[in-house]
């Protein structure tokens, strides 16, 4: 009883021999093989695990630029106990002999690596099913859905074939795709809109598989900003058929909002505030003027129809929200995905490794989020204390908290900065001497901001110039903007 249930349990197991004996036949037969299915199977995807060894034995040999035949592994796999089971050395002499021909030699190995696949999901259904089985105080059902959305999309990801050389004919058309989407859109953008005229014309708008870095000390308007483009970009969202001929937005888009520091109430007062020009303290306690209710109205129906997704689950670990994010784009779509803010997103290991190991995981996840689901990617990130430090306030990268991977991993680093909060703050008694001086320069700073932007793969750094509402938490383009300013002819 026991054999036959060990039979029966082996052949639930998705294999097949043959084709790994052809496959392993060919390679020794002909060395020149092993580029065509290099890519496609490595030794893990062999059932037989010997056989998987005579491959691993024969990938070496030949990297080292070795002949790999029966003849060359026979002293390697001498005392091979699996391979003494199969006739010993003279099983490597059958294999080649009994090769027919090399042609099929990659349909063999996709095969293999098919087959293999399909293992591994098996045992991933077998672990799903015993853990929900088991009751376990420390493994909550929505975690175990997590991990097991986590382990299918890694098994996913091993499943796709192994990047290599394009050449540059594939490579430029999918720049002059790039550039043909501006071209479509009246010219000007490579990306999706910020909103913010100056802002969209030095960055070319936030491009798909770009890591966005938005630093700034407390109180400068990181959230603010980030929620003014979120709720922008949500509600120009127009769905149709792309130049390329896929469907999406061709305007706007869907975005989701990770907000790990506020809840979603108070980011949607935010918005609404700003939206309606209504003081958040009046919105909140109801001291309202029948126009001021009106407007609040109105913008609360527009937020209604707005794609606008906020989660608010604090201490996400990279994993957790790299599932969501997947999740929400499956379900209604995601065309811009915001981070608020990333020193509050937990890495997925708890190994220890130190704060800046930490923060390098997660700006790599956040990275590979935004290639896997070819997205921008906006993280709000906070700056040291020692911009505190300097007599001139603004952010460099260096101020940038573990700046090292942050840099390093961003594909576009912006500082917000309004000097009005640092000059507010150096306000002498009205009687003194330097009263008439100071407020000169108060006036002279009220409501304007920069973005200061650090570093951009796409083009060049620089300062652009917003205004800032501050007891509505606005940006918007300066004045000279909706006078009909241009920056190309600044």
């Amino acid at each position: 009883m026991a054999d036959g249930a060990k039979v029966a349990a082996t052949q639930l197991q998705p294999s097949n021999i043959e084709a790994e004996q052809a496959l392993l036949g060919a390679l020794l037969l002909n060395n020149e093989v092993f580029d065509r299915i290099d890519p496609i199977v490595k030794p893990h995807h062999f059932y037989e695990p010997v056989h998987g060894r005579i491959f691993e034995i024969a990938s070496r040999r030949i990297q080292k630029n070795a002949l790999a035949s029966p003849v060359t592994l026979k002293p390697f796999l001498a005392d091979d106990e699996g391979l003494q089971e199969l006739g010993g050395t003279d099983y490597l002499a059958r294999l080649a002999g009994a090769t027919i021909s090399i042609v099929a030699a990659r349909d063999y190995a996709e095969t293999i690596r098919d087959l293999a696949l399909r293992r591994d999901l098996v045992q991933i259904g077998e672990e799903i099913m015993a853990r929900a089985a088991t009751f376990d105080t420390e493994a909550e059902p929505a975690e175990q859905i997590t991990e097991a959305e986590q382990a299918l999309y890694t098994l996913a990801e091993s499943g796709n074939r192994e990047g290599g050389f394009i050449n540059f004919a594939a490579a430029a058309t999918a720049a002059a795709n790039v550039v043909n989407a501006a071209f479509q859109r009246g010219g000007g953008l490579a990306g999706i809109s910020s909103g913010l005229h100056e802002l969209d014309y030095k960055l070319g708008g936030f491009r798909n598989s770009d890591l966005i870095i938005l630093a700034g000390r407390p109180s400068m308007g990181k959230t603010a900003l980030a929620t003014n483009i979120a709720f922008d970009i949500a509600r120009k969202y127009k769905k149709g058929t792309r130049p390329d001929g896929t469907e999406g937005a061709i305007a706007g888009g869907v975005v989701g909002f990770f907000s790990l520091e506020m809840s979603s109430e108070q980011l949607a007062n935010r918005i609404l505030a700003a939206e309606s020009r209504i003081k958040s303290h009046e919105l909140l306690s109801g001291r309202l003027q029948e126009d001021e209710f009106r407007r609040f109205l109105e913008v609360a129906r527009e937020l209604e129809k707005t794609p606008l997704y906020i989660d608010d689950t604090p201490a996400l670990p990279i994993s957790s929200l790299a599932a969501r994010a997947r999740r929400l784009k499956r379900q209604h779509g995601l065309d811009v995905l915001v981070i608020d803010y990333l020193q509050l997103v937990r890495p997925a290991s708890n190994r220890n490794d130190g704060r800046v190991q930490e923060v390098t995981e997660i700006t790599q996840g956040l990275k590979a989020i935004a290639k896997e689901l070819d997205i921008p990617v906006i993280a709000l990130s906070q700056l040291s204390r020692k911009v505190e430090d300097r007599d001139d306030k603004r952010p460099q990268l260096a101020d940038l908290r573990e700046s090292g991977s942050i840099e390093q991993d961003a594909d576009v680093v912006m500082f917000v900065y309004r000097e009005e909060y640092y000059h507010d703050r150096l306000k002498p008694p009205e009687d003194s001497d330097k009263f008439p001086e100071w407020q000169q320069k108060a006036e002279r700073l009220h409501g304007r901001a920069e973005i200061i932007i650090g570093k951009q793969r796409h083009g060049p750094i620089g300062n652009v110039d917003l205004h800032f509402e501050g007891k509505f938490t606005k940006f918007s383009d300066p004045v000279r903007e909706t006078a009909g300013y241009d920056p190309d002819f600044s």
